[in-house]
């Protein structure tokens, strides 16, 4: 499977991978598995959605930042793997959002990334996840994801 081609299709980019923002690496490869360090929605350099959700992102806001951090993560699986093109299947992604007093729509905002992975990846894009609140997440983003993924 082509990602870059499919992740193109659906009129996305896969990004250069994100720099890390302190002591760790995008991603560390261990046999089949890469598991991929926290991405944030970074595009250019930049957040595209900062604070909480919903006061001060919106539901929808944060389920684009979602995928835009997915497609970070994607590209830092490139870090530690010839090439997003050796990816077998989407193993597991964890979801954290950035979350209000009271917002439970955490799985929400999940489904708008796992919604992407099955459509570059197809049934190898069907994972295990986990969607949690948080109180805080780093440089005040609205979401942060990681993955684990096998390779081919």
């Amino acid at each position: 499977m082509k990602i870059r081609r499919k992740i193109q299709e659906l009129g996305l980019e896969l990004p250069e991978p994100p720099r890390p923002v302190g002591a760790y690496i995008p991603a560390v490869r261990t046999g089949k598995l890469v598991f991929t360090a926290g991405q944030l929605p970074v595009r250019d350099g930049e957040l595209v959605a900062a604070g909480k959700v919903p006061a001060d992102v919106s539901v929808e806001q944060a389920a684009d930042a979602a995928r835009q951090a997915v497609l970070n993560a994607l590209a830092a699986v490139e870090t530690a793997a010839d090439s997003a093109d050796d990816i077998a299947r989407v193993v597991r992604m964890n979801v954290f959002v950035n979350s209000s007093a009271g917002f439970t729509e955490q799985a929400g905002v999940a489904n708008a990334a796992s919604g992407l992975l099955r459509d570059i990846f197809g049934d190898a894009g069907t994972h295990s996840r986990c969607a949690i609140g948080a109180a805080e997440l780093p440089l005040n983003a609205a979401v942060e994801i990681d993955l684990v993924v096998e390779l081919r």
